[in-house]
């Protein structure tokens, strides 16, 4: 039963959790769009490297999963968090001096340290899951990601804003700003009370990972988070560069700015509802859901390179990316006890991230030689894996269901 004072921290805990992550979208967002108009300006002509400062941030993710599920298992989730997010302004720092430098080098390492936080904030979804009554868990999770939507607005705003704040170097002042957005996310997670693993269950190391991952729940939920990421990433990281370098089309940093805030406002706003869709029609079919839409992106990319073909693409791949990684999040939460969390979580991301750094500078070169039309035909197999992993899931439970019938 869940007590008025439960229930009272449970409230307080969720919104701490909100706010921290569209604090943690604003810099993400801001980074999406300024971090490969910077690449362009420091690169030239040779455009195949214009996505490696958002691959290096996704390596630094990818790097920084794996510490941060140990970490929030021995400190607990708030000072685990605060922990990365000092790393994190840190890199921030690293990125704004390294534009005034004019060092392309350097921009990278900063955003490798930067993406360290993003594996430690990945992790906000998954602590709302742990501080919610068991039938408000899926409304929660999508409500702590739909929060992402603010960044849809200030992330790109601020960086325009800040383009030429402090000093004339153009974008400087947003990666300030990064730092900003940063280092106040790990000051606000500290007036979180998130309940810290007990003695027993910190003793208790659960089943071994490898006959979790095994499970078909585990396997699609990889498949549904990574797979729709890939898709996403493939396709944003290089909107920007095509925006900005078509021959036939000249689109401005406002062109490009509102294309990027709507396509995160596809991103996240359903998720006030995607919880509530899950209850509903259950978490299966919205993966499978989620898949058609990202295939109606990719379609719609390939018909045309117009602001409202972008627009609307980019709307559409932000939302098929919010059914598939929401019910993605809410599968790995079914697969796992409280002893089993750190390292499932950890090895989740941590795959999650490595795919989509390896995507994101596939993306780049795929991109510069091939152009936007191989951009979206190489994302159509992949987007077919998530459907068919989604109906083997259906049909595995099927079964199940069946034989827990039958043995009645």
């Amino acid at each position: 039963m869940t007590t008025p004072d439960h229930a009272r921290h449970s409230t307080k805990n969720l919104f701490v959790l909100a706010i921290c992550q569209a604090l943690f979208f604003c810099g993400r967002t801001l980074t999406f769009f300024a971090a490969t108009l910077v690449a362009i300006s420091m690169l030239g002509e040779n455009l195949s490297l214009a996505t490696a400062p958002i691959t290096m941030m996704l390596i630094g993710t990818s790097v920084g999963t794996l510490p941060a599920a140990f970490l929030m298992r021995v400190w607990g989730r708030r000072w685990g968090f605060a922990f990365g997010s000092a790393v994190g302004t840190i890199g921030a720092v690293i990125a704004a001096q390294a534009i005034a430098l004019d060092s392309f080098l350097l921009f990278n390492v900063g955003l490798l340290i930067a993406g360290v936080y993003t594996g430690f904030a990945q992790q906000y979804r998954f602590a709302a899951a742990e501080v919610s009554p068991d039938h408000l868990k899926e409304r929660n999770v999508s409500i702590v990601i739909a929060m992402s939507v603010i960044g849809a607005f200030m992330g790109p705003e601020t960086a325009l804003y800040a383009k030429h704040w402090i000093t004339d170097v153009p974008f400087q002042g947003a990666f300030w700003m990064l730092a900003v957005f940063t280092a106040l996310s790990g000051v606000i997670i500290l007036f979180a009370q998130i309940p810290r693993l007990t003695k027993q269950e910190y003793a208790d190391t659960g089943r071994p990972l490898w006959t979790i991952m095994k499970s078909p729940t585990f396997i699609v939920a990889l498949i549904a988070a990574l797979f729709g990421y890939v898709v996403m990433n493939f396709l944003m990281v290089v909107t920007p560069v095509t925006m900005g370098t078509l021959k036939t089309v000249v689109f401005s940093h406002e062109n490009i700015k509102l294309v990027i805030q709507w396509h995160v406002v596809g991103m996240f706003l359903p998720g006030f509802l995607t919880g509530h869709l899950i209850r509903r029609f259950g978490v299966v079919r919205i993966i499978a859901t989620g898949a058609a839409i990202l295939l109606s992106s990719v379609l719609v990319a390939l018909n045309g390179v117009s602001f409202i073909h972008f627009l609307t693409a980019l709307i559409l791949l932000g939302i098929g990316w919010n059914f598939t990684f929401t019910g993605g999040t809410i599968l790995i939460t079914e697969v796992h006890s409280p002893a089993e969390r750190a390292k499932v979580q950890g090895m989740n991301d941590f795959l999650l991230f490595t795919g989509l750094a390896i995507s994101s500078l596939m993306a780049g070169s795929v991109y510069h030689y091939f152009g936007w039309a191989w951009v979206n035909y190489a994302m159509l197999p992949v987007i077919l894996v998530i459907l068919l992993s989604a109906l083997w899931l259906r049909s595995v439970r099927r079964k199940e269901q069946a034989l827990a019938k039958a043995a009645e």
